[in-house]
Formats: C-alpha cells, sequence, structure tokens
C-alpha cells in the first residue's frame, strides 16, 4: 500500500483524521516493575491505603491547554508502559480528563472524551493504587531519535489517572499474543488457552515489530489503502526503531491489517495478516491487549 501524505505504519488510515499509512508476567493490578532509572516508567500496584491525595479538579481553560493524548503527540510527562498486563475491563471518558505523571500533582496531558475518529476514547487500566488508575495511552512518550541505550523510547506509554474518571465500557476474556520469532498471532482465552492461531508478516531486521503490550484502540476501513473490505486494526503501540518507519506523520502507530503477503519479515513494523487471521481479530472487542514478544 502506497500513500505517502500521512503515511500509517502498518498500512492504516484515518477516515476522518487524515491518518495514513502502514520481565515477568503480571497482572491488572499488578505490572511488572521499571527496570530502567533513568527513563520514567510505571510502577503500579494494589495498595490497602488510600495512596497519593487526588489533586483538586482543573479549571476548563487548564484542561484545555493541556496537550492531549493522542496518536501523533509526544508527551515526556507520560510513563513507559509495563511490558505485560492481565486488563479485564475496557473504560470510556465521559469528558476530556487530566492525566497525571509519576508525582500524582502535576498534570501531564489530557486523555480526549473521543478520538480521531470521532468514537468514545477506548482506555484499560494496567495497574491501580489507592484511587488511581494507571491506564495505557495512545501518545508516544519520547521519540526514538531521542533515545540513549539508558533512556529509550518505550512502545506504549501509560500515565496515572483518578479511578472515579472512568466508566466501565465492558469485559475483556479474550487477548492476543504476537511472536516476531515465530511469526505467529495467537488469541488466548479468559483460560490463557490459545483459541486460534495464525502465520503473519512482521517487520524487517531494519524497521522491526516493537516487543511491547498495548491494545486494539480503533478500527476502520481506508479504500485509499486498498483496506476496503477488511477493517485495520489500529493498536495503541508506537515504532521504537525510527520516528516515522513508513515516512509520513502518523507517529511510527502499529497496526494490524489484511496483506496478501502475511508471512515472513516484510514489514515496516506492521503486522500482517491473512483473510481469516483479520476477520478473527477484527471480531474482537476494542480495549483487547495485544502483548508482542520476541
Amino acid at each position: 500500500m502506497r500513500r505517502r501524505a500521512i503515511p500509517l505504519l502498518l498500512g492504516a488510515a484515518v477516515v476522518s483524521a487524515l491518518l495514513t499509512g502502514c520481565g515477568p508476567t503480571s497482572t491488572a493490578g499488578e505490572p511488572s516493575r521499571p527496570t530502567s532509572a533513568s527513563t520514567p516508567k510505571a510502577t503500579a500496584r494494589e495498595s490497602a491505603d488510600a495512596g497519593p491525595a487526588v489533586p483538586p479538579a482543573l479549571s476548563a481553560e487548564a484542561l484545555k491547554a493541556l496537550p492531549a493524548a493522542q496518536f501523533d503527540a509526544v508527551i515526556p510527562g507520560l510513563l513507559a508502559a509495563p511490558p505485560r498486563l492481565d486488563a479485564r475491563a475496557v473504560f470510556h471518558v465521559p469528558f476530556d480528563t487530566a492525566v497525571y505523571g509519576a508525582d500524582f500533582t502535576t498534570p501531564v496531558a489530557r486523555i480526549p472524551a473521543h478520538d480521531f475518529l470521532g468514537e468514545p476514547t477506548v482506555l484499560v487500566v494496567a495497574g491501580t493504587r489507592g484511587k488511581w488508575s494507571l491506564v495505557l495511552t495512545p501518545a508516544r512518550q519520547k521519540l526514538p531519535s531521542t533515545a540513549t541505550a539508558d533512556a529509550p523510547a518505550p512502545a506504549q506509554s501509560a500515565a496515572w489517572v483518578p479511578s472515579s474518571a472512568l466508566q466501565f465500557a465492558g469485559r475483556l476474556t479474550e487477548r492476543i499474543v504476537i511472536s516476531t520469532s515465530t511469526q505467529t498471532l495467537s488469541i488466548l482465552d479468559e483460560t490463557g488457552a490459545v483459541a486460534s492461531s495464525f502465520a503473519v508478516g512482521v517487520g524487517t531486521p531494519e524497521t522491526p515489530t516493537p516487543t511491547a503490550t498495548g491494545y486494539l484502540q480503533a478500527r476502520y476501513l481506508d479504500p485509499s489503502q486498498g483496506q476496503d473490505e477488511h477493517r485495520i486494526q489500529l493498536t495503541s503501540l508506537h515504532a521504537t526503531a525510527a520516528d516515522e518507519p513508513y515516512g509520513g506523520s502518523d507517529g511510527g502507530l502499529i497496526g494490524i491489517h489484511y496483506q496478501s503477503t502475511a508471512r515472513g519479515a516484510v514489514s515496516h513494523g506492521c503486522v500482517r495478516l491473512s483473510s481469516d487471521a483479520i476477520a478473527a481479530v477484527d471480531a474482537l472487542p476494542l480495549g483487547t491487549t495485544v502483548e508482542i514478544g520476541d
């Protein structure tokens, strides 16, 4: 697929927002601990105490002035998300909501109530602490071009939000696990058993598919990318080897999409699926976690 105006890394294109183009296991309440002191990371845990106090609500003007945590944003105050999580529910926010970094005091961004398609923003919780929930966000914390060995650019960002701001939207019973070494995508059921598995195409050594855990944030058709039958499955993950592996200004997003060539190391970081595989992923609810490993 070739459309270079604002190409999406995984061949996905935003229909109405001009977006185009291609550690131990933990639970939602107890994500893995940080591994680098140089890059801020989430340290969520279940807590019997109240945790940090929730700050007073922001004024409308102060909230509007915060950067929106959306697909093309780079917000240094965000946290690197835990490498693995087991989210069992999906949430929305009924209105734009401030999110916080490691100090639980200074707002670093806002989660818009609606995404680039005009649909309710989808969120999953990676952990809790007192009255706070750690949510994954669709924005970047850092560009790969500014990363160092001690402070890498995470593929998935996170931020703290008062739990009271979240609106339950449904349960999650399945999750996606992708292996870049075996080049497979598996759908696991609630017990962790493999319900189905498919061969897939992944990134090349020069433009690898990042290893991290994100979630399905949106899906849509885009005839301009040749995707007029199988909906593109847009994840919350971003490329970590280059700012824009596909070119353009899509934020280096990682998507899952149909492609006739859907085997081997063949993409700019996308995950390419056969028609049967993309139909199986399309049947899963938004918010389903996507864990990519070696």
